[in-house]
């Protein structure tokens, strides 16, 4: 259970640490630029990834085992304050709001900020318990590339609204800088194109 599992970083009474969840399949910099916009705009100590051993919403037809996932998110996180975990693994949560609520209890005096793309905040209400999330957690939602407009209408800022700031949640916070475009689907069908096919026996 959560109670004794083992963070992937310092967890010091006060720190402010950004999660940013999701299949890494695989990792790119997209995700080094959201955490590095995040540290730097919130002031945050760290940013965990947290690897997910499957996203209840996607299809697992592609989804890379999740020792490979786990080892190329740690290649690529090369900044110090950014710490890869496969905690969700190891206490056995698939849903953002029960990880959300083992990691709250497990380390009750840090300040956790839930990260994500505009992407991922306009088919935010189809997640488990969605409201409980940014009740429990204020959120920071990074701007990407064709979604930045459509996510001011997602159903969390009609229900919440926007903060000019971080603050005690619900809150729900808009990060801008320059957008990165890379994705790990993008990344996964060139990889797919790129393969050099097998000659038919």
């Amino acid at each position: 259970m959560a109670h004794w599992v083992r963070p992937p970083g310092p967890v010091e009474p006060g720190l402010r640490i950004g999660l940013l969840g999701g299949s890494f399949n695989p990792a790119h910099e997209g995700h080094v630029y959201a955490s590095l916009l995040a540290l730097r705009k919130l002031k945050l100590d760290y940013v965990w990834w947290l690897v997910s051993p499957g996203n209840p919403l996607k299809s697992t037809a592609d989804l890379a085992d999740m020792l490979t996932r786990f080892g190329t998110a740690a290649e690529i996180a090369r900044d110090p304050r950014i710490k890869v975990s496969d905690i969700e693994a190891r206490i056995g949560t698939r849903y953002t709001i029960d990880t959300l609520k083992a990691l709250t209890r497990r380390f009750p005096n840090v300040r956790f900020v839930w990260l994500m793309g505009s992407d991922n905040l306009a088919q935010f209400a189809r997640w488990r318990r969605w409201q409980e999330i940014a009740r429990l957690v204020p959120i920071a939602v990074i701007r990407r590339p064709g979604s930045a407009l459509a996510s001011l209408k997602a159903a969390p800022v009609r229900r919440f609204g926007l903060a000019p700031h971080l603050k005690a949640p619900p809150a729900i916070v808009m990060l801008d800088g320059p957008r990165n475009r890379q994705s790990s689907t993008a990344l996964r069908r060139m990889a797919a194109v790129l393969e050099p096919r097998l000659p038919s026996c």
